[in-house]
């Protein structure tokens, strides 16, 4: 007789299947369809003689439904002595709110609404309000954390409204290209008269007036590699939607920012002009 653990997920109880039977399930990803709004896994589990499948949003759960398929061959055959409590898989609606996965939730939410799925990118800074920065012992956690906060924000969003993204974070978007073309701000549209050619030119108090004024931040990034000729580098990036990030050089790191913030002010500048 093999019985199962009450309270156990079907990958656990078909684990604990394979061990006392020494045949391992193998767990294998046959489809991955993430380019459409709701994406598709399948996964096939072959434990001994028997292979199922199993589809789902998410690896996990596709996962779990090939494992229970395969536990549910196991308890019909006569031939086994497999006790398995029923339910396999609690119902998340049933589980208390901080148990839920906010990485699944946050997905779960974004398919919904017909959004873009979530994307995760390590940060030390902050950026515009539509994103989120999570601390944690492991980029696991960190991942975790950044959904739970984005949870708190959106997860209060009624489907009767059709709310896009957009209009939820109305004007946090921060400095879009349409709004840097339309700005009446008095320094973009100096940017747009000058030549950026002027000798002894301040072009890092330039960039960070236009930053003050049109709402992003500039963070430079100085390259510990020197270039292929021995010059210095840097990254000027800003916190433009979409993100913006130009190269510098020189012959120090003072030089290199410099060069950075007039590259940056030359693309500002054809952006800019653009009808």
């Amino acid at each position: 007789m093999i019985t199962a653990m009450p309270g156990k997920t079907p990958i656990q109880v078909l684990h604990e299947y394979g061990m006392k039977t020494k045949n391992i399930p193998v767990y294998e990803c046959e489809r991955s369809d993430v380019q459409i709004h709701v994406p598709t896994f399948t996964f096939r589990v072959t434990v001994g003689d028997i292979t199922c499948r199993g589809e789902g949003a998410s690896k996990k759960l596709a996962k779990h439904r090939a494992a229970e398929a395969a536990i549910n061959i196991l308890k019909d055959n006569a031939s086994i002595c497999f006790a398995v409590p029923d339910p396999l898989m609690p119902d998340p609606s049933k589980q208390p709110k901080n148990q839920l996965n906010p990485i699944g939730s946050l997905q779960e939410l974004a398919i919904h609404h017909v959004w873009r799925l979530p994307e995760y990118t390590l940060s030390q800074e902050g950026g515009p309000s539509f994103m989120e920065t999570g601390k944690g012992a492991s980029k696991k956690q960190a991942k975790r954390n950044a959904a739970k906060k984005f949870l708190a924000k959106f997860s209060n969003i009624s489907p009767e409204n059709h709310i896009s993204l957009t209009n939820v974070v109305g004007h946090s978007l921060g400095c879009t290209w349409h709004s840097l073309r339309n700005s009446p701000g008095e320094k973009i549209n100096l940017l747009k008269r000058s030549l950026l050619s002027i000798p002894n030119t301040d072009y890092i108090q330039l960039l960070s007036e236009i930053a003050t004024e049109q709402g992003f931040n500039i963070t430079y990034l100085d390259i510990d590699k020197l270039s292929a000729n021995g010059r210095y580098q840097c990254l000027a990036e800003l916190s433009t939607s979409p993100i913006t990030v130009c190269h510098g050089s020189g012959i120090s790191c003072g030089n290199a920012q410099s060069d950075a913030a007039h590259n940056t002010l030359q693309y500002l500048k054809i952006i800019a002009e653009r009808k």
